[in-house]
């Protein structure tokens, strides 16, 4: 049996059963709800270059000029990936001319632990300090503070690029504490430059003792490192929804330690509750290092957007999580014990210690409740499951400039590449750039990652409480599954330390008009479709084609959409020597792909609108085109790219569309729907949600 020491396993009961039952974005927070920690006083030392915080469990050293955690030791053993120097610290490197990072040796970026937004700048600025003085305290707890000032210039280097705006880090470690905290602030000052975010997270590259991930109900099994000469696994394969994965890490087998990061609220991450994200993969490289993620903003799955302009003043503060490390006898229960672990963090949110940022502290934050009540005059009595109900903030568009994207040259062997042992064909000129003009885009909550969210799910009543939140005016959103689209309810002001009630919250979903038939369960992914409970591995395209090599044939009343209609429609392709294509990541290109659903009418449809309603749960498709009995009546088009299908995803981005026809083409007796998906890539299709035809 495990001991009992801070940090290691905890005792299985009732109570954390409980626990873990509740979404951990709505555990309350209550006064004096955890007892005064115990164990050894927190001590904090200096030198030239790092900071070191210790207190009995972990030892952590930071260093100064790049806010990176370039240590974190738990029962004597480091935890993190390091490359060791003579002074028994990882050797200097020099990751770009100029500037000078214990940095990325034979790892494929950084080692250890690192946010992809530091303050080492190229003409840096650093502050570093001590922000909590465990001598000031009884060693109660310590945190260091490494602030980087732009100046105006670009800072950090995630893989979307440099941002301008100053960026502070901080660590801190409490008495008692199985792990360190860390948090992240960027401040654009008004008179910067204007700037675009790309990718922005914290990574750890861990030590090569680790050897089973555990990031989510789906991924929680060993992953050894790729034999050499073999390929890796596709890190796209493990990716999960953040909202519903609060802790996620690794463990070894061998010596029986874990570590896991623990998001105790999901306001700093963008996307909302469908947002999929990398959370943990093995490193893509030799080295192969076991990897944990904590994405704020991303290009995964949709994206998510932070463009601030010149003359805004605009701060976000990202964390405090917590990196836990523990000790058991198995995976599973490491893994158990950081999901309660990330529970009690959750009732300690908004964290007392933190000061001298925009957080504001619980007496200036708000509980928000209510009941969601549906009423559907077409589904008198329906229940709603899986309920989520949040605040964000008003939709906006912005600016995307225009920019210029450079074709792919062919691969070997490929037609006009030349293959082995032939005639070499001549030389196919390069294709000419592709310029994309300026455009606006939509923002909503599944895009943003500029401001804060707050979500929760509500009970089978429909009954909701959203702690923590901050003051602001706000957009309330709700959606179930068997609901086809989501509430919202504008202008939800919050003000400070107030409770806001909201009482009964009516939810009338659209309806244009008799419901004549429905496809799928709207649920805001394609797992109810043939395939959507396999979908998460390279070739899906292949798959479609062998399961259906005549397309799908859909008669309503008779299929069964669980056996009948594909997850994903895509260009059908049924080699995989078809000629590549420039999209994406290479993929072979297929034909138009039709699929039909046929449908019996008593009457005819009458004078009036008929409205044939598709939900997409994720897209790569440019278009659907949409005939009826062999007619064109529409486009669904205007669709948000959002790399669902070429991540091996089975949902992304949603959105709803709305084609409407003259009710009177609909005869009666057989009628058929035609939805193709042009000729192309075979990733540019959709992953449907749901259909529903309905006649006015």
């Amino acid at each position: 049996m495990p001991d009992s020491k801070p940090g290691q396993m905890l005792n299985r009961s009732a109570r954390w059963f409980a626990l873990l039952t509740i979404p951990f974005c709505v555990l309350t927070i209550a006064a004096n709800a955890q007892a005064k920690p115990s164990g050894d006083a927190v001590t904090l030392q200096e030198d030239a270059s790092a900071y070191t915080l210790s207190n009995g469990i972990v030892t952590a050293r930071v260093d100064k000029r790049s806010g990176d955690l370039l240590s974190m030791k738990y029962k004597g053993m480091e935890m993190l990936g390091t490359v060791a120097g003579s002074d028994g610290l990882p050797d200097v490197q020099f990751d770009k001319p100029g500037k000078n990072s214990r940095g990325f040796g034979p790892f494929t970026d950084h080692q250890y632990g690192f946010w992809s937004h530091d303050t080492d700048g190229p003409n840096p600025t650093t502050i570093d300090k001590v922000t909590i003085d465990p001598k000031t305290n009884g060693g109660a707890r310590a945190e260091v503070s490494m602030k980087g000032i732009s100046g105006g210039k670009p800072m950090g280097a995630g893989p979307g690029g440099s941002f301008i705006s100053d960026v502070e880090i901080r660590y801190a470690l409490g008495r008692g504490d199985s792990g360190v905290y860390t948090y992240s602030i960027f401040e654009h000052q008004p008179d910067y430059p204007a700037s675009i975010l790309g990718e922005a997270r914290f990574c750890t590259k861990l030590a090569d003792m680790f050897d089973w991930m555990s990031v989510g109900p789906k991924w929680n099994k060993p992953y050894p490192k790729a034999a050499p000469g073999s390929a890796h696994e596709d890190k796209y394969d493990f990716t999960a929804d953040q909202f519903d994965s609060p802790a996620f890490g690794w463990s070894s087998t061998t010596k029986h330690v874990g570590i896991y990061f623990l998001n105790p609220s999901v306001e700093y991450l963008s996307g909302g509750p469908t947002k999929v994200e990398f959370l943990g993969h093995r490193d893509t490289n030799t080295i192969q290092a076991p990897t944990i993620l904590n994405y704020w903003r991303s290009s995964h799955y949709g994206g998510a957007v932070v463009n601030v302009a010149q003359g805004e003043h605009w701060t976000k503060v990202i964390g405090p999580f917590m990196i836990y490390v523990n000790s058991g006898d198995t995976p599973q229960a490491m893994f158990d014990d950081a999901k309660a672990h990330a529970g009690i963090e959750s009732q300690k949110w908004p964290y007392a210690w933190v000061s001298g940022v925009d957080y504001p502290h619980a007496d200036k934050r708000a509980t928000v409740t209510g009941q969601l009540v549906l009423r559907d005059p077409q589904a008198k009595g329906a229940k709603m499951s899986d309920i989520l109900i949040g605040l964000a903030p008003p939709a906006y568009t912005v600016q995307i400039p225009a920019r210029t994207v450079q074709p792919r040259a062919p691969r070997a062997g490929a037609p006009g590449a030349g293959a082995a042992g032939l005639t070499a064909a001549p030389p196919t000129p390069p294709p000419a750039p592709t310029v994309i003009p300026a455009s606006e885009q939509h923002i909503d909550w599944q895009t943003d990652a500029k401001h804060y969210e707050f979500w929760a799910h509500a009970d089978a009543n429909g009954n909701f409480k959203l702690t923590g939140v901050r003051p602001g005016t706000y957009t309330l959103h709700a959606m179930a599954t068997g609901v086809l689209g989501e509430l919202a309810k504008a202008n939800v002001t919050v003000a400070p330390g107030e409770p806001l009630k909201l009482g009964t919250v009516i939810w009338e979903p659209t309806r244009y008009g008799r419901q004549i038939w429905e496809i799928g369960v709207p649920n805001r992914t394609g797992e109810e479709f043939a395939g959507g409970d396999d979908y998460a591995h390279d070739g899906e395209y292949l798959v479609y084609a062998k399961r259906f090599p005549n397309d799908v044939n859909f008669v309503v009343g008779k299929s069964d959409y669980k056996q009948d209609w594909f997850f994903e429609q895509v260009p059908h392709t049924e080699s995989p020597n078809d000629a590549p294509t420039t999209m994406n990541t290479g993929n072979h290109t297929g034909r138009a792909t039709p699929w039909t659903v046929t449908f019996n009418m008593p009457q005819a449809g009458g004078t009036g609108k008929a409205h044939l309603r598709i939900a997409i749960a994720g897209n790569g498709a440019r278009q659907v085109n949409v005939a009826l009995n062999d007619q064109p009546v529409g486009v669904v088009d205007h669709l948000f790219v959002d790399g669902s299908l070429g991540r091996n995803g089975i949902h992304g981005v949603w959105s709803e569309h709305d084609v409407a026809f003259d009710a009177s083409l609909l005869k009666p007796g057989t009628n058929t729907i035609k939805l193709t998906v042009p000729a192309g890539s075979t990733i540019a299709g959709v992953i449907y949600d749901y259909l529903r035809l309905e006649v006015e």
